[in-house]
Order: C-alpha cells, then sequence, then structure tokens
C-alpha cells in the first residue's frame, strides 16, 4: 500500500520560509492526485495546495497564492511544498495526501501522512 511521510516542518518567524517535503513509498505517486491539507486547532482539514496526476490542473488556495508553490520530483517519489513569506495564521498542522480527487477537498484523498507542525511566530 502506498504510504506518505512528511517532513520540513518547524517554528518560523512571520517572513519566513519552510520546504515541506512528503516521501512515498510503496506505489509510484505519479499515479495520483496529490495535495497539501492543513488544520488548525478547531478548525476544519482545508485544502491548501492540489496538483492532478497528470500535473494538468493545479489549485491554490486564496490565503496562499503567490507564497507558497507545490512540486513533484517523480524521480524520488516525492512531492514538496515550498513556503514563502509565512505568515501567523499559516500556523497549522500540515498533512500530505494522494487519492483519486479531481479537486482539492479531503474527499477526493485516501491516503494521508502523519502531518508535520509549522508554527509562524510574529
Amino acid at each position: 500500500q502506498l504510504q506518505l511521510v512528511e517532513s520540513g516542518g518547524g517554528l518560523v518567524q512571520s517572513g519566513g520560509s519552510l520546504r515541506l517535503s512528503c516521501a512515498a513509498s510503496g506505489f509510484p505517486l505519479n499515479y495520483y492526485a496529490v495535495g497539501w491539507f492543513r488544520q488548525a486547532p478547531g478548525k476544519e482539514r482545508e485544502g491548501v495546495s492540489c496538483i492532478s496526476h497528470s500535473n494538468s490542473n493545479t489549485y491554490y488556495t486564496d490565503s496562499v497564492k503567490g507564497r507558497f508553490t507545490l512540486s513533484r520530483d517523480n524521480a524520488k517519489n516525492t512531492v514538496y511544498l515550498q513556503m514563502n513569506s509565512l505568515k501567523p495564521e499559516d500556523t497549522a498542522v500540515y498533512y500530505c495526501a494522494a487519492g483519486s480527487g479531481y479537486i482539492c477537498h479531503t474527499s477526493g484523498y485516501q491516503y494521508w501522512g502523519q502531518g508535520t507542525q509549522v508554527t509562524v511566530s510574529s
């Protein structure tokens, strides 16, 4: 079965940058749509950025457009989320996911990583 492991989270100051990584094993990630989701305490898990298996359709939620970039490295079976100009409101647990969905919503994703904490201080 497909397994996903996130890394790269941590504590940064407002305006800083982080790059999250999601390493896949057990199956090629390029067979799936992939996405990054985040969940803050007391909030619903929301889609941050998602991309189709063919790389033909990419989505970013409005609050991160121009700051975050999703990318794949098929040779490494890894997906990344480059996060720049971080804000305190970006603080959340970030999850990598893979699935069959065509939209950036949890219902379209079947495989999930364990999550990595991102904390942005002001």
